[in-house]
């Protein structure tokens, strides 16, 4: 069975503390998901960069139409916070090759590289302060869980593809997924 509060996290990913928790401690609603990707931590953060130009989701809905870039774009690796994300975040905090932290008025959002030597995640959790205190976040909190766990999945599943492509095409590339 798929969780709208929790697609593809372990019990450890959803325990772990990210810096979203931080902006935003207070927040009843949390969702989290994640993606095992075959590619070194540096490729997955170089292509988490890119959100910068586009959400990597349903492009039709989600970016007016226009296609995802396909292949990195030089340049948005460089960061400062304040920055413009997805046209309606901005980037709060960062650490190369571990997490971009995105933050809008009632939602904030990290994006979470975790390797060992035999695997990487990416790990996102998503905390929503919803409007309407308990009953808000009960109702549109669980509508808004099933939209993001849509929209997320989509991107996720994309940035894995092409990260793991792009870590193939290096000659140097790791095999670490079963």
């Amino acid at each position: 069975m798929i969780s709208a509060q929790a697609w593809g996290a372990t019990v450890e990913e959803r325990r772990a503390r990210l810096p979203c928790d931080e902006l935003l401690p207070g927040a009843r609603c949390r969702w989290d998901r994640a993606v095992t990707v075959d590619a070194p931590a540096a490729v997955i953060y170089r292509w988490l960069c890119q959100l910068k130009l586009a959400p990597y989701s349903y492009d039709l809905l989600d970016n007016f139409g226009r296609r995802s870039p396909r292949e990195l774009v030089a340049g948005t690796e460089r960061l400062k916070a304040g920055e413009r994300f997805m046209s309606i975040f901005s980037l709060a905090s960062h650490a190369p090759d571990q997490h971009l932290t995105l933050r809008s008025r009632r939602l904030a959002v990290t994006y979470a590289v975790r390797t060992d030597p035999a695997v990487s995640r990416l790990i996102v959790r998503v905390r929503f302060d919803s409007p309407g205190g308990r009953i808000g976040a009960a109702t549109l909190g669980r509508a808004l869980a099933l939209g993001d766990l849509l929209m997320m999945r989509k991107q996720l599943l994309t940035l894995r593809a092409l990260a793991e492509l792009d870590a193939s095409a290096r000659p140097l590339a790791h095999s670490r997924r079963a």
